[in-house]
């Protein structure tokens, strides 16, 4: 989950904050718009395989009525990257590599 993102979901009114919407990894600096399905990351030590866009499921309701509708649409849905929203409910991935994640540590795209 990038934080660019929970700050562009924050802007439209929606109380959330970093580990919110069950991301176990926040990133900054790093342009969810430009992540596809199938890039692979360098996340400290390990190496991650980015597998598929997360849907968000009802739990996230807490953070106000109409977050799912903010944060993914029938075109994120469907894999086109063109969407505004493509990313903005993160991905899930695949540890290729396992490796040390540290809070700070760098992250890079590989592929």
């Amino acid at each position: 989950m990038a934080s660019e993102g929970l700050d562009e979901i924050k802007a439209v009114g929606f109380p959330v904050y970093p580990g919110a919407l069950g991301e176990n990894i926040t990133t900054s600096g790093l342009d969810r718009r430009l992540l596809r399905i199938g890039h692979r990351l360098q996340c400290g030590s390990a190496i991650i395989l980015l597998s598929e866009l997360r849907f968000p499921c009802d739990t996230l309701s807490i953070y106000g009525k109409g977050i799912q509708g903010a944060i993914y649409d029938a075109r994120a849905m469907r894999g086109d990257s063109s969407s505004e929203v493509w990313g903005l409910s993160g991905f899930y991935a695949c540890v290729i590599k396992p490796g040390i994640v540290s809070p700070g540590a760098a992250i890079t795209l590989l592929t």
